[in-house]
């Protein structure tokens, strides 16, 4: 399952940086948990979490994001901006992949 994790992950990368998004790190871990993907768009630095879902059965793949996971999301992206001289504008993006459809979430959740 990691490999086809990782898979996903490359392959919401590609998808962002074809949208203009600037890959500024993976995997990004702490004590917190993990960010699959940290980007930048324009000026703004997305926390990025890929969702990879056969199929919809349970709710598909970006509502698998629930609130437990949304407050380790939002930890581990605190831990990371403890990192910044700077902290620039945020926001929480899910990349959800089910087949071979990629749906890109905006601004999924919140602070």
């Amino acid at each position: 399952m990691k490999l086809r994790g990782a898979e996903a992950e490359q392959r919401a990368s590609r998808y962002l940086q074809q949208h203009g998004l600037k890959l500024q790190q993976s995997n990004y871990h702490c004590r917190y948990g993990e960010i699959d993907l940290i980007m930048l768009d324009g000026e703004t630095l997305v926390f990025i979490e890929v969702r990879l879902r056969n199929n919809a059965a349970f709710g598909g793949a970006a509502a698998s994001v629930d609130a437990r996971k949304q407050d380790k999301l939002i930890k581990t992206a605190q831990h990371y901006l403890g990192t910044l001289k700077k902290i620039p504008p945020c926001r929480f993006d899910v990349v959800a992949l089910e087949g071979d459809d990629i749906n890109w979430l905006k601004s999924a959740f919140s602070l």
